[in-house]
């Protein structure tokens, strides 16, 4: 078997660090306006370069989304952004439709084009037809079941295969939603999506003989969320999807934390590297994705069909047992104590039990003391309140992530 590819979101060059030193082999990244990620995305021409030029530098891959559906106005630009790309060389460019790979095959004929999920490819016709145009990947849609994918692999061997193995759910087909048009005028296919459908609603109803009289919809006491998909958790299923054939397995996520991709990462490495070394699948590693922000995990279309033994029914609304407290930027041994310049992100308190996540493990430490920017000693630190020197008990490393349990 050979081993799959961990593929994760980078959509800052900080994200693209902490992927790769949490196990990621390959990052994918897109720029403002012909990427699915235009609202939260941090990359600009020249951050991409580097990112590209760094990556390399450590022996990982970039792929580059040029996956929106652009109108006319967008064909210059776009002919201009593609032409740039072939001399930045990412490992690969990521595209939606037949325009676009029209464009590149035109301005960048040596770049390995991989067809977006947002292609849509449902079929092993479609997966031909992409690879006879000179595609050389396709990211599998969301609803394929582990069977299909097994049926393409073998009409299409010659294709590389990539599946979502973790992440949101699009409410619509594989992205194809106008909620969010219609709603706020923020199109979609565009890379500006509102994500209406994770909005809280009042639904009510009225029955059609007794006018002006509203019945309130209500899911449970917490909420309707009728449109919030729950995520997708492919974790059991790796092995599964590496025999059906699929090369990557890829995490969705380009405007989450930090702590969602650190996490979510070293999971992921962690079940790979089982797996390459025959061991079986370890369900304690679910309890670290539990840990993280989420709205109840499915394997979504993976077995085709699925029960209540297949999801884990908790709220739709986002739910976690432990909150993120910040990332170490800086550290050094002081004595028995070692010293951190922490970048704060929640509220924490001295004296305080908390949690640091490295590549390799998970242990509790306690904090000492707490400074801030003037090296007055301080007890409650605030999210956002920038970098703060905190002595901890234990050793903790550069780029650790710091969490606490969230009391019931």
């Amino acid at each position: 078997m050979e081993k799959p590819e961990l593929i994760l979101p980078g959509g800052s060059p900080e994200k693209m660090d902490f992927a790769y030193h949490y196990g990621g082999d390959t990052v994918y990244m897109g720029i403002t306006g012909f990427s699915m990620r235009s609202r939260v995305n941090d990359f600009t021409p020249e951050k991409l370069e580097e990112s590209v030029e760094k990556a390399h530098k450590k022996g990982k891959k970039v792929y580059v989304t040029t996956n929106i559906f652009p109108h006319n106005s967008k064909i210059d630009a776009f002919r201009r952004h593609i032409q740039w790309l072939a001399t930045v060389k990412p490992d690969a460019l990521i595209v939606a439709n037949p325009g676009v790979f029209a464009l590149v095959k035109e301005e960048y004929p040596d770049a390995k084009i991989h067809i977006s999920v947002q292609a849509n490819s449902m079929n092993y016709k479609d997966v031909q037809f992409w690879y006879d145009q000179g595609a050389r990947r396709v990211v599998l849609p969301r609803e394929l079941s582990l069977q299909e994918i097994r049926e393409i692999h073998k009409k299409v061997p010659e294709m590389e295969l990539e599946a979502f193995v973790h992440g949101a759910i699009c409410v619509a087909y594989s992205g194809r939603c106008l909620m969010s048009n219609y709603l706020t005028m923020r199109e979609s296919n565009q890379g500006i999506c509102a994500q209406s459908c994770r909005w809280k609603y009042n639904i009510y109803l009225e029955e059609e003989k007794r006018p002006g009289e509203y019945m309130p919809l209500e899911e449970d006491d917490d909420g309707t969320y009728f449109f919030n998909a729950r995520d997708l958790c492919g974790l059991p299923y790796l092995k599964q999807l590496a025999e059906a054939g699929v090369q990557g397995f890829k995490v969705e996520g380009r405007s989450k934390s930090v702590y969602y991709l650190s996490t979510v990462a070293r999971i992921y490495r962690i079940a790979i590297d089982n797996l390459m070394a025959g061991k079986a699948y370890d369900p304690a590693l679910m309890d670290e994705l539990l840990a993280i922000g989420h709205r109840g995990y499915s394997p979504g279309f993976l077995t085709g069909t699925y029960d209540e033994n297949d999801i884990h029914y908790e709220k739709n609304e986002p739910i976690q047992s432990h909150k993120f407290i910040g990332v170490v930027r800086t550290a050094k041994q002081h004595n028995d104590t070692m010293q951190c310049d922490v970048d704060i992100r929640n509220r924490i308190e001295k004296g305080t039990t908390v949690q640091i996540i490295t590549p390799k493990k998970v242990y509790s430490t306690n904090i000492e003391t707490m400074h801030d920017d003037e090296g007055e000693e301080v007890n409650v630190a605030h999210g956002g309140a920038g970098i703060k020197r905190i002595t901890f008990s234990d050793e903790v490393p550069e780029k650790a992530i710091i969490r606490q349990r969230i009391e019931d």
